[in-house]
């Protein structure tokens, strides 16, 4: 054994005398190079993956609030996110969940239910007030609408007033939130409030700034130019028969499949069951995606320098939003032009009442 030993010995110390002492300093420099990168890669992956508008934000496609599904049975499937999806879209889930057989009305009887309660865009445009009327479905005749004017005037007509109800959510919300951090003492009901909405909006940090910056509306123009841009005016099928009005995907819930999408790869467009929840989905998505986050501050930027929100502007932050990236702006700041579709940004939402009630 001890010849055995001070064979190997002697092997080593040649090899060592072949390459040279000063190649020792350089071995044990290179080894030390390897492990330090080996041992800090999977410490630089997990900080990019969350360092995200404060640790706050989302990594999965534009598009998309999360990968979810909006049957809540799926629900368990979700409680490993680092930010609770339940939490997040319980909101949204209580608006799917109405009936999924709503009757569907025809364009007839909606253009009736418009004349009858006096519901005309020319008058918004003047009057900036709207009537809160809150369709559930499209109608399947709007593609048979042969004029583009009439049917882009009916379209809007459908969806301003449910775009105009989120934003006046988000309002009363927002200034809640004022009136809470302007006190020096806050009740309990208030501070659970507020940890809710941390909840709601994606905040694990808890950080106010944040939730400032997050809790605000999309300016009406750009809204309903991102609607007639993803369903073509209403005609698309995923608008028809999703209720799906701004293109939103799902990898793992309801939804309509793209035609030219693989049969088992690939994402689906959402499905919703009223309108009403793929319009606030689209705010939840806008107010709280990482892909979204130079909106928010350049929407912060206007707020705090107390100018309107101006969606021409605002829309150069949304390049994300489509795969065509700057075109896809273009295309949204021409619809915003060409539809003169910033006379709606600071109309109103009336309130509801039973007469109107009665009528839907």
């Amino acid at each position: 054994m001890k010849k055995i030993f001070k064979k190997k010995r002697i092997k080593a110390f040649r090899i060592i005398k072949e390459n040279e002492l000063g190649t020792i300093p350089r071995m044990l420099l290179s080894s030390l190079v390897v492990v330090s990168f080996f041992y800090s890669l999977p410490l630089v992956i997990n900080f990019t993956n969350n360092q995200i508008e404060s640790s706050a934000g989302f990594q999965n496609n534009s598009k998309a609030i999360l990968a979810y599904t909006l049957n809540k049975q799926s629900n368990n499937s979700s409680k490993s996110q680092n930010l609770n999806e339940e939490d997040l879209l319980i909101d949204i889930y209580s608006l799917n969940n109405q009936e999924a057989d709503t009757v569907r009305l025809d364009a007839s009887t909606i253009k009736q239910l418009f004349e009858d309660t006096d519901y005309k865009l020319d008058d918004v445009r003047k009057k900036k007030l709207v009537k809160p009327i809150a369709l559930t479905l499209l109608p399947a005749e709007i593609k048979m609408i042969e004029n583009v004017k009439k049917r882009k005037e009916f379209f809007i007509q459908i969806i301003l007033p449910l775009i105009l109800e989120e934003n006046k959510n988000i309002s009363l919300d927002r200034k809640r939130l004022f009136n809470i951090i302007n006190k020096s003492n806050n009740s309990v009901a208030e501070k659970n409030w507020l940890n809710k909405k941390y909840r709601q909006y994606g905040i694990p940090s808890r950080d106010l700034s944040i939730l400032k910056r997050r809790m605000d509306i999309v300016p009406v123009s750009l809204a309903i130019a991102q609607a007639a841009k993803e369903t073509g005016w209403g005609t698309s099928r995923f608008a028809q028969q999703g209720n799906a009005l701004f293109g939103q995907w799902t990898w793992s819930g309801e939804g309509l499949k793209p035609k030219e999408a693989e049969k088992n790869e690939g994402h689906k467009v959402m499905r919703f069951n009223v309108l009403q929840a793929s319009v606030r989905a689209y705010q939840r998505n806008i107010n709280t995606h990482s892909s979204y986050r130079d909106f928010r501050l350049a929407r912060a930027k206007l707020r705090d320098s107390g100018d309107a929100l101006d969606s021409l502007i605002l829309s150069g932050y949304l390049d994300k939003y489509a795969e065509t990236g700057n075109e896809y702006v273009k295309v949204l700041q021409k619809i915003i032009k060409q539809n003169n579709l910033k006379d709606f940004d600071d109309a109103k939402l009336l309130p509801s009442s039973i007469a109107l009630e009665s009528l839907i």
